[in-house]
């Protein structure tokens, strides 16, 4: 890590994008490979991004009146079995537990992979009348998905999230409910993580397995590539109908709720390291960096550190008031013994948004030199009037990331009509590509064969507008997105 400029441990974007990734991970001190293959250590750097954006969408799930439970990590296989298209869908992944105290167990038991089956098994002695409904229930938990090819974050055996699950006395509350998980999404991946999204339904292809239907989100990373930022399902009734939950409805007839259920994950501290980052490392938004400020003291004579020492005491007493969107200012002031230089990088590649430089100088002007993290702009900046500042600097910032990541995703979104088009664009530097698509599952596996891409979303504001399939010539009525993903 060079002291002099910018860290030069890290593999450049453009030669690499997954190194780049990995390297940014393992050197920020996000997280760390466990002894367990295919699951990860979250270090307290990492940790922090996740609670604040964890956070932020419990306070969207209680607004909604969602009520947060915890269900058990064990799923009795009969149980799992219930749903066949549940089960179809997740066994490759399931892992089992067959032993246990010492003896071959009577029946298996599933590391929960998600828990609809569980909680349906359970809520059918909570739901008797239309009185007992909606039923809106969350779970902050782990799941166990037994991936093949795992990247920290992003696809791990073990990975922290959010599920919600509900039930309803009829279709259209549930529909409500599917479009209410799915805007709590959108507002945090927009104006929390600064990640804009495209909203859109899934294909059948794509559809959660034992779901009527899916929506979902999807975001655009540095390199081009999509990934999947949030998901709501439909699962009519397929659920309440496996598990046997009836309920006496106001027409005084015996009914099946409608149910659904809707997840984020801990991939999303992977998607605002790849929506941001740069060759240094981390950009983060203010709102869910750890740090929102470093201040480094520079001096070289003890005389000089007394000086800079006072001014940043008198500096810290202000700031420790500051408000921010995101609650008190999270500041912290650097004076470990290492030079200036390497403080800089350091915190360059955390991502914190702003740095503050303080020098004997800058004292002696009654101000500081502070530094933007995404644009590297240097200003001086009165000491005294910072703390009144930063709550307006930094939401400009977070406003700016957005718009930069916006602006670069419609640069890398393109219109093709031929499947040579495909190809050229993704063979080349790669986007998002708006294509007309017959409907069929059969073009979708050979676009997908033949070019890596796959169905994002059909996006909710498409135009009707004719066309002819990429694959086979046969009518469309409106543009897909294609992208290759992770």
């Amino acid at each position: 890590m060079s002291q002099s400029g910018f860290v030069s441990s890290i593999t450049r974007q453009s030669e690499d994008f997954p190194g780049w990734y990995n390297d940014v991970v393992l050197k920020a001190e996000l997280a760390s490979y466990s002894p367990v293959r295919g699951c990860m250590i979250i270090r307290p750097y990492g940790y922090a991004i996740w609670e604040s954006m964890r956070d932020e969408l419990d306070r969207h799930i209680k607004r909604t009146g969602h009520s947060n439970v915890y269900f058990p990590l064990f799923v009795p296989r009969s149980l799992l079995e219930k749903e066949a298209e549940h089960v179809e869908g997740f066994n490759p992944q399931v892992a089992w537990v067959t032993h246990a105290g010492g003896k071959e167990l009577d029946e298996w038991l599933a590391i929960r992979p998600t828990s609809e089956t569980i909680i349906a098994d359970s809520v059918k002695d909570w739901i008797q009348s239309y009185r007992d409904l909606p039923l809106l229930l969350n779970l902050w938990n782990n799941v166990v998905r037994w991936e093949l090819r795992t990247r920290l974050f992003l696809r791990t055996a073990e990975f922290l999230w959010q599920e919600a699950h509900t039930f309803h006395a009829t279709e259209e509350e549930a529909a409500e409910e599917v479009a209410t998980g799915l805007a709590a999404y959108v507002s945090v991946a927009e104006d929390w993580l600064a990640i804009p999204v495209l909203q859109g339904v899934k294909s059948p292809a794509e559809t959660f397995p034992g779901a009527v239907y899916t929506h979902a989100i999807e975001a655009m990373m540095r390199d081009r590539k999509a990934l999947q930022a949030g998901t709501s399902h439909m699962l009519g009734q397929n659920f309440a109908k496996a598990a046997g939950i009836e309920f006496l409805d106001r027409d005084n007839i015996r009914k099946h709720p409608w149910g659904t259920s809707w997840g984020f994950s801990t991939r999303m501290v992977g998607a605002t390291i790849m929506a941001h980052g740069d060759d240094s490392g981390l950009v983060l938004p203010p709102n869910v960096a750890p740090l929102q400020l470093v201040i480094v003291p520079i001096f070289r004579t003890e005389e000089d550190r007394r000086a800079v020492a006072g001014a940043i005491e008198t500096l810290e007493a202000s700031l420790r008031d500051v408000q921010t969107v995101s609650g008190p200012l999270r500041f912290k002031v650097d004076w470990r013994e290492e030079s200036p230089g390497f403080k800089y990088n350091h915190w360059e590649l955390r991502g914190v948004p702003l740095r503050l430089e303080v020098g004997p100088r800058d004292v002696a002007s009654g101000q500081g030199v502070l530094v933007r993290r995404v644009d590297r702009v240097k200003e001086p900046i009165p000491l005294a009037g910072l703390a009144a500042e930063l709550p307006g600097r930094l939401a400009g910032y977070q406003r700016d990331l957005l718009d930069r990541a916006r602006s670069f995703r419609d640069a890398a979104t393109f219109r093709v009509d031929t499947l040579g088009e495909m190809s050229e664009i993704l063979d080349g530097e790669g986007g998002f590509l708006l294509a007309p698509w017959c409907g069929s599952a059969e073009c979708e596996k050979e676009v997908s064969a033949k070019t890596g891409a796959t169905t994002r979303v059909i996006p909710f504001d498409a135009p009707d507008e004719g066309g002819a399939c990429v694959i086979d010539g046969r009518p469309s009525t409106r543009r897909v997105v294609f992208a290759r993903a992770y």
